[in-house]
């Protein structure tokens, strides 16, 4: 049984059509529409709108008279033009780069598929979100290599993402399906005013016939909460932590 979001097709054609529109009349404040904006543009429609599910052919004759709604599509246009400004004003890092490099590259031979990692900066004396801190992943001192070029690494914390921060390593070579392997990273943790951390933590991956080529929520390691001291305050707390 296969689950449909009826919104995708409808959101993806009005966001499509919407960038033709404002092509046409030279919008001056439209500063790029490649398939990287687009996708930006139609995710950030999807973020606001209800989904339409459906698991059979009659579950989208139900949903026609929805999808026909002009409220539903004046919404959607709405969205559609703000997301498109905001799109055009706040480039990604990897905004020029060819779609390829920004999906997971297939391969022929087994590989070691990772988790996704998640975690959260704390301050310190509010244990509130931090803001402005600098996470980055590295393994045996260097930078681990991200899925693809949508993953940064290293990553920043922000007031809208509450302080979180998440990375997706790109899988690795394996010498057979089955095999498994213990893998160790270390994620390094800086902040203006804030003292330094780092967190160190082991995982067991087990070697997989294909690249897992699409992001699975599912499978990810959550990190227990960093906490960051201002530089100025004295504490006994060991700044280097190790995960048991």
């Amino acid at each position: 049984m296969n689950v449909h979001n009826l919104m995708e097709e409808v959101v993806v054609y009005r966001v499509n059509k919407l960038y033709e529109q404002v092509k046409e009349v030279n919008a001056t404040w439209l500063t790029c529409d490649c398939e990287n904006c687009r996708l930006d543009t139609i995710s950030y429609v999807l973020n606001r709108i209800h989904p339409k599910y459906v698991v059979s052919g009659r579950g989208v004759l139900h949903a026609r008279d929805v999808m026909e709604d002009p409220q539903v599509k004046a919404d959607i246009d709405a969205l559609g033009i703000e997301g498109i400004r905001i799109v055009s004003t706040t480039k990604r890092p990897f905004h020029s780069s060819p779609r390829k490099e920004c999906t997971v590259q297939s391969s022929e031979n087994p590989v070691f598929n990772y988790p996704t990692i998640q975690g959260t900066i704390l301050e310190g004396s509010t244990f509130e979100p931090l803001t402005g801190a600098t996470v980055t992943l590295k393994q045996k001192g260097e930078l681990v290599e991200m899925a693809d070029m949508t993953w940064a690494n290293p990553i920043h914390t922000y007031q809208s993402t509450k302080g979180t921060y998440s990375f997706w390593p790109r899988a690795t070579p394996a010498k057979k399906d089955g095999e498994t392997k213990k893998v160790s990273f270390t994620i390094d943790v800086s902040c203006p005013g804030y003292d330094d951390i780092t967190y160190s933590f082991d995982t067991t991956l087990t070697a997989e016939s294909v690249v897992r080529g699409e992001l699975d929520t599912t499978i990810s390691l959550k990190i227990m909460d960093l906490v960051m001291f201002k530089s100025e305050i004295k504490n006994d707390m060991d700044r280097m932590i190790v995960a048991e």
